[in-house]
């Protein structure tokens, strides 16, 4: 599936939104993908997640379980499984930090696959492989649906994205003035389940 297809599937749901957001991580933009309303929709879901499972088993081979950071990318981790006739489960945050709870346990040399939605900085994937490091598992690599920026992220694994295109991002000192103007609205979801201070 190219970029422009799975750019279309967004638009028919809604989901490309134009103003001033706070990305998930830290940075501001113009642009936000709301993945929560194409995820409404489960045909546009299994579309998107078939073609991720094509290019994750062409790129990695088998795949026996995908690991994915809750919230935002259960969903898509869960459907590009079923796909690949893999187990889903998912990290989610304790004190801050991801780990795998709910007596998730992944066998010894099991082949891995980190599933995120959407990536800008590709921290939250860091984060989930940082949840799974020391498990003496097969870490073959990561895969999202989109890669906001164009590659450029390292997310400390070999990466696979069904889409790429690089939306412009600022840091929280850099925003143009044409954004100080707009009220900025923070529709991610990482700041959820994050240690109050």
């Amino acid at each position: 599936m190219k970029t422009q297809k799975v750019l279309k599937i967004f638009e028919e749901a809604g989901a490309l939104l134009n103003g001033h957001f706070i990305l998930s991580s830290g940075r501001h933009s113009r642009q936000f993908l709301q993945k929560a309303f194409v995820f409404m929709n489960p045909k546009a879901t299994e579309k998107l997640c078939k073609a991720l499972a094509k290019k994750i088993k062409k790129e990695f081979g088998e795949v026996e379980y995908i690991v994915s950071p809750a919230v935002g990318a259960i969903i898509p981790g869960y459907e590009t499984a079923r796909h690949l006739g893999a187990k889903a489960m998912f990290v989610e945050r304790e004190d801050g930090v991801f780990k795998l709870r709910r007596g998730f346990e992944i066998p010894k040399d099991a082949k891995v696959v980190v599933v995120e939605d959407i990536i800008s900085t590709g921290l939250s994937v860091r984060e989930t492989l940082d949840a799974i490091k020391d498990l003496p598992i097969n870490l073959l690599g990561a895969a999202v649906l989109i890669d906001r920026s164009a590659g450029k992220s390292d997310v400390g694994a070999p990466l696979v994205a069904l889409a790429s295109f690089e939306v412009e991002s600022f840091a929280p000192d850099e925003i143009p003035d044409d954004l100080k103007d707009i009220t900025a609205v923070k529709p991610g979801s990482r700041a959820l389940s994050q240690k109050k201070k």
